[in-house]
């Protein structure tokens, strides 16, 4: 497990060289359809810059979206005992804890590193699980801020956000350009093309490397509480409830211990996370091993 995370931590940078790439050759597409070769550095600038700003804000902005209100171990002293137990377990400075009122058994973490971390439960979460399940779950959201999932997925998403808003900007100066202009129509082919694959591309990219840190988070929250049944057990619980939530955003999906958003098999297959029952076989599995 301990050479997974390096590995995955050494993957960041291909991960973020893979996104510079599309973002240059969508750069490169636009400076040929203009004739100005410096459209190429500019869209490196401006996805660079986007990116930070993604990165920075998109805590604060996943809390919102989804409802989350910080809660102190007055207002919540189960669940704030439990996170309280596994940072200290884990040597881990303590997270912000924050609740969401929804029925749907669920949970996120975010934050660009441990010292700014952030885990939030649901209140159908808190409902449903014991403390043994509901401690794999907070174990397994750990696991993300410990391994630098959050950090990952957050340069991920600012990346795929770059690349969107870029090849919004391409169909909007092939379909808008002055009459008069006379591009190369090959360029023009290409840019279209690309403004249409690049963000459906970078899509795929993001889901693959999500699905992958799922799999890492569910084996660092069974390690930390050496009791992979609890964590089998808790995603049971929740494949049976279902773990749609009320406030559905694409945006933040990544971020949760299931799949938040309801759907149906097309769903399912760009889904960010893996298949419950894949998980619990997984985990079943690690126990048989302990």
């Amino acid at each position: 497990m301990y050479s997974a995370i390096a590995a995955n931590k050494r993957k960041t940078w291909l991960i973020i060289a893979v996104f510079a790439v599309i973002i240059g050759v969508l750069g490169w597409i636009v400076s040929g359809i203009y004739g100005q070769p410096y459209f190429t550095y500019l869209a490196l600038i401006i996805g660079g810059v986007y990116a930070l700003i993604q990165y920075f804000g998109a805590a604060k902005i996943a809390l919102a979206v989804n409802g989350a209100q910080e809660v102190t171990k007055k207002d919540a002293p189960r669940l704030y005992r439990i996170v309280e137990n596994l940072s200290i377990a884990t040597g881990m400075p303590m997270p912000k804890v924050y609740v969401m009122d929804d029925p749907a058994p669920n949970a996120f973490a975010t934050g660009r590193d441990p010292k700014h971390a952030v885990v939030a439960a649901t209140t159908g979460l808190l409902e449903i699980m014991d403390d043994t399940e509901l401690e794999a779950v907070m174990a397994h959201e750990l696991g993300h801020v410990k391994n630098y999932d959050i950090r990952v997925m957050m340069i991920v998403f600012g990346l795929v956000s770059a690349i969107g808003f870029i090849a919004d900007m391409i169909l909007h100066f092939v379909w808008f350009r002055d009459e008069e202009d006379s591009p190369n129509p090959l360029f023009l082919i290409l840019g279209i093309v690309a403004a249409l694959l690049a963000p459906v591309v970078a899509a795929l990219v993001q889901l693959a490397v999500s699905r992958r840190r799922e799999y890492l988070a569910d084996s660092t929250g069974a390690m930390t509480t050496r009791y992979p049944e609890g964590l089998a057990r808790a995603l049971e619980k929740i494949r049976d409830h279902g773990s749609g939530m009320r406030r559905q955003n694409t945006a933040t999906a990544h971020l949760f211990f299931a799949n938040p958003l309801r759907g149906g098999s097309i769903a399912k297959l760009f889904s960010t996370h893996p298949p419950i029952e894949d998980r619990i076989a997984r985990l079943r599995q690690m126990g048989d091993h302990l």
